[in-house]
Order: C-alpha cells, then sequence, then structure tokens
C-alpha cells in the first residue's frame, strides 16, 4: 500500500476569507449568487463557471460531472448539452437535477437542487454557434461517451466536420440545446477555518423563499 502521509499531511480552509453575514443578504438566492459569482471573478478564482451537474441514470444512481455555467438570471441557472447525449438522455427521464459551485479559493460552496427544462431552439442554436470550432464538430458527430476503438477515427472524424462547418458555417446541432435550471432550494456555505461554517438555505415554499440557518 503506498503511503498516505502526504494526503492526510494535506492543507484544507487555510483562508483567509471574505466575511458573510447571513442576517444581510437578498429576499432572493439568484440575486445572492450573482453578488458571490461577481467576488470569485474579483478575486482571480480560475474558472469561476465550471461547475458539478449530478443527473440520475436508469439504475436510479446519481451521475456527476463538470460542466460550465453558461448565463444566469432572475429566472435561473443555464447549461448546455446534447439531448442526445447520456446526461441528455438522462434529463429526459428525470429532469430533477443539482448544481455545484465550490470555489476553494475563497471558502465558498453554493449547492443548487431544482429542475431543469429546455429554453427553445433559438437560444439552443445561438449557444450552439458560439462554441469552438473543434467543439461544434464533436457535438456533431453525436458520439458522446460511446467507445472509440482508435484515436485516429476521432481525428479524422474532427477533420470532416470542420471541413463541413467551413462549407456551411451556421450549421447547427439539431440535438444541441440549452437548459435551465429553475431551483426550489439554493444553500450557500461559507467555510471557516476553525470548522465554524456558516450555511445559508433558500428554499421554496408557497411561492416564496424561506431563508434558515443551517448547523455547520
Amino acid at each position: 500500500m503506498k503511503d498516505t502521509h502526504k494526503l492526510k499531511n494535506l492543507k484544507s480552509l487555510e483562508g483567509p476569507f471574505p466575511k458573510f453575514d447571513p442576517t444581510n443578504v437578498p429576499s432572493n438566492p439568484n440575486e445572492l449568487f450573482q453578488e458571490w459569482f461577481y467576488t470569485v471573478i474579483e478575486k482571480g478564482v480560475h474558472e469561476p463557471h465550471s461547475m458539478t451537474l449530478s443527473t440520475i441514470n436508469s439504475f436510479g444512481y446519481p451521475d456527476a460531472r463538470v460542466l460550465i455555467l453558461k448565463d444566469m438570471d432572475e429566472d435561473g441557472w443555464y447549461f448546455a448539452s446534447g439531448s442526445n447525449s447520456v446526461k441528455g438522455q438522462q434529463l429526459k427521464m428525470n429532469p430533477n437535477v443539482s448544481l455545484t459551485f465550490y470555489w476553494s479559493l475563497i471558502g465558498r460552496q453554493v449547492r443548487i437542487r431544482g429542475t431543469s427544462c429546455k429554453v427553445g431552439k433559438e437560444r439552443s442554436a445561438k449557444d450552439f454557434l458560439e462554441r469552438g470550432e473543434v467543439a461544434r464538430a464533436l457535438a456533431l458527430l453525436g458520439k458522446q461517451s460511446k467507445v472509440l476503438p482508435d484515436s485516429k477515427i476521432l481525428e479524422e472524424s474532427i477533420l470532416e466536420q470542420i471541413e463541413r462547418l467551413k462549407s456551411k458555417p451556421n450549421t447547427v446541432d439539431a440535438h444541441w440545446c440549452l437548459y435551465k435550471v429553475t431551483a426550489s432550494e439554493v444553500e450557500f456555505w461559507q467555510g471557516d477555518r476553525e470548522r465554524k461554517h456558516i450555511r445559508l438555505l433558500y428554499r421554496m415554499e408557497n411561492n416564496k423563499w424561506i431563508k434558515e440557518l443551517l448547523w455547520p
């Protein structure tokens, strides 16, 4: 067995972290999320828009992967995927999802539980056309998560699709979807060096947001 001392000696939550007053927050979690997100950008956190999307597979097990937050507004949080992908099929079967953001540099985490839905072809097409050339080529192949017998096939297939895009630059993958997550619960977590973490939960009840402090 390998030596585990290196793992045990790793530090966590060293700080310093920004202050968080849970008594002075907006009534809507979407607004507080935007405040935290802009703080993350100002602090220079690397790829602050990366998030973990968790879905449920056909066997009832959770399935998680890191995606990019595409947009956010008063209605929800947005991400994109092919509807014919594994996660796309999972979303079709069960639209309930969770999003998790963790910004270790400032010791903050946001957990969002809610329901996903497609936002429409026009916005989905716009998102697709804003993607990089290789990203669009890969999406058009429609083979995400399928077995790849040889890496040479990957390169050849990408080149074929790039040529297709050069001849028809406005080509849009028919399966590409922009999804919106409408939250039912949003938890804001501010880490503390002494583990006296601050946890503020927003939960929807009778079409109104209720705020509750949780034990660390």
